[in-house]
């Protein structure tokens, strides 16, 4: 099992976090800031299975769209493998 925690910009949030939800990927949004100027940002988290990973690492950067200003990036993602998972 992995967990991505992809940043991304505010803008892109609703687009990226609505393809994901479509091809059923559960999808926790918290708020946050960062960057250079402390401007918004989103920091989406997205558990799923090892062979799921390419598909929504796939659908982020597909949904993120370039900025205009070249020295920002579209998206900070990281992948953990996860050891476990519990609901309760």
């Amino acid at each position: 099992m992995k967990l991505i925690i992809a940043i991304i910009r505010d803008e892109d949030n609703d687009k990226v976090s609505n393809a994901l939800t479509d091809k059923e990927f559960r999808v926790t949004f918290i708020a946050s800031t960062g960057g250079f100027l402390r401007s918004g940002r989103s920091t989406l988290l997205v558990g799923l299975e090892d062979e799921q990973l390419d598909e929504a690492l796939k659908i982020i950067r597909e949904n993120c769209k370039k900025p205009k200003n070249s020295d920002e990036k579209r998206a900070t993602i990281f992948v953990l493998k996860v050891d476990e998972f519990t609901q309760l």
